[in-house]
């Protein structure tokens, strides 16, 4: 506690150039990621695929995941300078200041005297904020869903679902987002100095919660869950569930042909209630045994204890997050640069905490990504080991091809952005030796492409 006030003191002198900091911390990282796309992008016009896939993968289909890669980098580099733009916008007008000074205008107007404080006035500034950066995302958002991934195949959304979707996530933002940021700035307010070790144990409580709550409350509102029907898939994930004495309580299939053609399978629960949930087009498009070995992979995760590790550190990271952000949150000469001189919101004092330990995300960001990747290695050996080698690779050739996954990466690149080995590393891993006779995934069309959402496998 000591070392922190000191830091705090040491850190909080006048006229230090934050703005000025902050500025070059934020365009230093820009210019970073931009130079790492580029590297990226020279490797998206290659001609040839790597070695391993060359009897994998016909020429058609890798011409056309590297013009899917190019045209994805190409969105990447137009919406990150639009991102940029925005952020330096923001800073370079005082937008902070001056949206916390008129909502509190309206909020003395208009509220009656028990609903005005710092509270309701940080939750009526966090709702603005929010639904200005959700209107000025937009555009690329709506290119991203309805040209990008509609002239690949990928976009199984209407309009009007995604309108819908978009409505719905604010709502839940109000419902949960309120109380949430509300108890965040109590606890700040109530509890001294120490508040950090308070926010801390709340966070545990609000991710076990949401842990609890996320596949009862939230799922159904976007996404329809059903039981899978008795066959060959369920008496093969039961059986392999048991062998591995997982505490499997549910398996249902998730309709995401709904709004994509990508896919995934995971699980999640309590440690001892868990449920597994496959996509429907990970089903479609995949051989029972494949599905198996997929998920032979995914509960691999959990029998090495890779799950429970990852939460242990995302323990530590938030702890350490509290514990720097109570150095920053009375620093007069951070809210001054950012034209705060009679006010020093909570809120406030976060958001700029939070762009003040951009470089520190970086390294944290690698570091996990490098963690990340060797358990990967790790669950395919345990797979391996499992006996299922051959449809684990089929498999990841079969999903590399409907999604037009780049087949190839630059290292620096994928050292920072990929939390998963790339394909020919893992076949590397996996011992594949092709077979044609044996290899659907080269005669497969690749019209209806599926894609692994959030954790690829």
């Amino acid at each position: 506690m000591d070392l922190l006030q000191s830091l705090a003191r040491f850190l909080d002198r006048p006229l230090f150039p934050w703005k000025r900091l902050i500025i070059g911390f934020s365009v230093g990282q820009y210019l970073f990621e931009g130079f790492l796309s580029l590297r990226q992008y020279q490797i998206l016009k290659e001609k040839k695929p790597p070695k391993v896939l060359e009897s994998e993968v016909s020429q058609e289909v890798f011409d056309k995941s590297q013009a899917y890669g190019r045209a994805k980098a190409k969105f990447g580099f137009v919406s990150s300078l639009y991102g940029q733009a925005q952020n330096l916008g923001f800073i370079h007008y005082d937008v902070l200041p001056k949206l916390w000074a008129l909502t509190g205008i309206w909020l003395a107007r208009s509220a009656p005297t028990q609903y005005i404080g710092e509270i309701p006035h940080t939750l009526i500034f966090f709702f603005t904020f929010n639904v200005i950066t959700t209107v000025l995302n937009l555009p690329t958002s709506y290119y991203s869903t309805f040209v990008l991934e509609e002239n690949f195949g990928f976009n199984k959304q209407t309009l009007k679902l995604w309108i819908t979707d978009m409505i719905k996530g604010q709502a839940l933002m109000v419902v949960f987002g309120a109380p949430l940021l509300s108890a965040f700035l109590a606890i700040v307010q109530k509890t001294g100095n120490g508040f950090f070790y308070y926010l801390w144990l709340f966070g545990i409580v609000v991710q076990v919660f949401m842990i609890t709550i996320y596949p009862i409350a939230i799922l159904p509102l976007f996404n329809k869950l059903s039981p899978l029907e008795e066959g060959p898939l369920k008496i093969g994930v039961e059986g392999l569930a048991k062998r591995l004495e997982f505490p499997l309580k549910e398996l249902y299939v998730i309709d995401g042909s709904k709004r994509s053609a990508h896919s995934n399978a995971y699980f999640y629960g309590l440690p001892w209630k868990k449920h597994i949930v496959i996509y429907d087009t990970l089903i479609e498009k995949s051989e029972t045994e494949e599905v198996v070995a997929v998920l032979s992979h995914e509960l691999g995760h959990w029998s090495l204890s890779h799950t429970t590790k990852l939460f242990g550190i995302s323990q530590f990271h938030m702890f350490y997050l509290f514990a720097l952000f109570s150095v920053f949150i009375n620093n007069r000469s951070l809210y001054e640069s950012f034209g705060f001189h009679r006010e020093f919101p909570i809120i406030i004092g976060f958001i700029l905490f939070s762009d003040a330990l951009a470089p520190m995300d970086t390294v944290v960001k690698l570091l996990m990504n490098i963690l990340s990747r060797k358990y990967e290695f790790q669950a395919d050996e345990f797979a391996v080991k499992l006996g299922y080698s051959r449809e684990l690779a089929k498999s990841l050739i079969k999903l590399q091809i409907q999604n037009l996954s780049t087949m190839n990466a630059d290292w620096l690149y994928a050292s920072y952005h990929f939390s998963h080995p790339i394909l020919p590393e893992r076949l590397g891993a996996l011992g594949w030796v092709s077979d044609e006779n044996t290899s659907d995934a080269k005669k497969m069309d690749a019209e209806q492409p599926l894609k692994a959402a959030d954790r690829e496998l």
